[in-house]
């Protein structure tokens, strides 16, 4: 702990947000950066608490409090502070693979946990975090580093998001031979292509592609496992599998009219806008436009907010997002206290952009879609949508239920599906013979990460569900651990 009064001589602050209005003409990332003598101010605040939850990791009434990852968040805040950037990006890179990306898009639960966060604001961990591994980059200290040593086993990893990637970098530097494989035409999963390019610019992606390749890991692109290469050659052409396909099964709604055109997969509208932009610029026009239209989104998550962001960069005509949950409070309430995730109102980008642009947070709180109404050309026109109350039924558990005479009618034109998703796509654990859980996913024990088939493991969404990137990261670190544990006997991993 540097300076112990920091924490009370200065104020959180972080680094300003380029204008809303302003954003809305490019793609380019949105958030400005602090000059050196700012963080080492907000590196300070760090109390380096005796216990310090920031870096627990726990799950506390079904969310993250601390880092999933265990970052050792008060050193390195130390080491800024102490204007030791090359030892702070080595203790960062002790147990996150991807600060580059988790600075970009983790909601920060380690923020969350804070302990001057009980009656303070707290330290401003993630933005400390970003510029850690980005001024690492810049100052070329993030080189290459291959193992000096191999051990002859060959390990497959499919899926190269977070989860997959993470374990790829991980048993590459235990060592192993390591093939990724990935259907789409560039690798990178969730980060390529669930993630608009405003949130997480694909060249800080591509960047730490290019330097796993050149730490001798092999990518292959344009190859779905279980469809164009059978799942079972894996088990004849390599020593272990790891399964880091994601929950990409997408939750429908089944409503009167979803046949209609114009309704779309959140992930339909958000990987084919950037496959086009990197492609072309946009100049070719493959991807799903909400220009000038009335755009509805449904679902009020993360996924539905980068809709939000997206349609507005294309210059929509006006834009709704209905949410079935209510709006939370401004502060923490008795029933979320600290250490848990604050469940709290908050303005993220998408919706601090359409309230510049139309004038009010887009969000429509306990609203409940009933049909679609169509133009008599096949083509959606308007969504018919009830307010919703919750309460307990029978079992004690919350639904939501229908109140009379409140439906409302949202013109539409693009209609965008952003409700969550139900687990891993069918094909590849099929194929395997690979058991399910109860929710569909990939059945293996948290911490082992074997499945019931012999040399194949799964890791991230695709056995957990639908998560943060940070606990994909978490998993894929685990799941490498084990498989190193599997084929050597030992491991040294973390």
């Amino acid at each position: 702990m540097g300076k112990p009064t920091g924490f009370m001589e200065f104020q959180r602050e972080l680094p300003p947000d380029r204008s809303p209005l302003e954003r809305l003409d490019d793609w380019q990332e949105f958030h400005d950066h602090f000059p050196e003598s700012k963080l080492q101010a907000q590196g300070a605040r760090c109390m380096d608490c005796g216990i310090p939850f920031c870096h627990s990791g726990t799950l506390i009434s079904g969310m993250a409090s601390g880092c999933p990852i265990n970052n050792l968040i008060p050193e390195w805040n130390d080491l800024v502070y102490r204007g030791l950037w090359k030892e702070a990006l080595e203790r960062l890179h002790k147990t996150n693979n991807f600060p580059e990306f988790t600075g970009r898009v983790c909601p920060a639960p380690c923020e969350g946990s804070c302990v001057l966060g009980i009656n303070e604001l707290p330290v401003t961990i993630k933005t400390i975090e970003c510029a850690i591994i980005d001024n690492g980059f810049a100052q070329g200290w993030v080189e290459p580093d291959p193992p000096k040593k191999r051990t002859g086993k060959k390990v497959a990893v499919v899926g190269s998001g977070p989860s997959g990637l993470a374990c790829a970098a991980q048993l590459n530097r235990a060592g192993h031979w390591v093939t990724v494989y990935e259907r789409a035409d560039r690798i990178g999963g969730l980060l390529m292509y669930g993630i608009p390019n405003m949130k997480l610019d694909k060249r800080v992606v591509q960047r730490r592609i290019d330097l796993m390749a050149e730490e001798g890991i092999t990518f292959i692109t344009n190859t779905a496992v279980g469809e164009e290469l059978p799942a079972k050659k894996l088990l004849d052409d390599f020593d272990a599998v790891v399964l880091c396909c994601g929950a990409t099964k997408p939750r429908d709604l089944s409503v009167p009219g979803r046949e209609l055109k114009g309704i779309h997969f959140a992930m339909e509208f958000l990987h084919a806008n950037t496959k086009s932009l990197l492609d072309s610029g946009q100049q070719n026009g493959s991807y799903i436009s909400a220009e000038n239209k009335h755009v509805v989104v449904i679902g009020g998550g993360d996924t539905g907010t980068d809709c939000v962001g997206t349609a507005m960069r294309h210059k929509c005509r006006s834009l709704v997002q209905l949410e079935i949950l209510p709006q939370p409070p401004d502060t923490r309430q008795a029933d979320n206290p600290w250490p848990e995730w604050p469940k709290i109102y908050r303005l993220d980008y998408g919706q601090e952009e359409a309230q510049a642009r139309f004038g009010a947070d887009p969000r429509i709180y306990v609203m409940s879609p009933q049909r679609f109404i169509g133009d008599g050309n096949g083509h959606v026109k308007e969504v018919h949508a009830v307010s919703v109350e919750w309460t307990r039924n029978e079992s004690g558990a919350f639904i939501p239920k229908n109140i009379p005479g409140t439906e409302q009618v949202f013109p539409a034109d693009l209609v965008l599906l952003a409700m969550g998703f139900l687990g891993p796509e069918e094909a590849i654990l099929a194929d395997l013979g690979v058991e399910r859980d109860p929710r569909s996913n990939a059945k293996a024990e948290y911490g082992k990460f074997a499945t019931n088939v012999a040399g194949i493991y799964a890791a991230g969404d695709c056995r957990r569900g639908q998560s943060l990137v940070v606990w994909a990261i978490n998993e894929g670190r685990g799941a490498a651990r084990e498989v190193d544990r599997h084929l050597m006997g030992k491991t040294g991993l973390p």
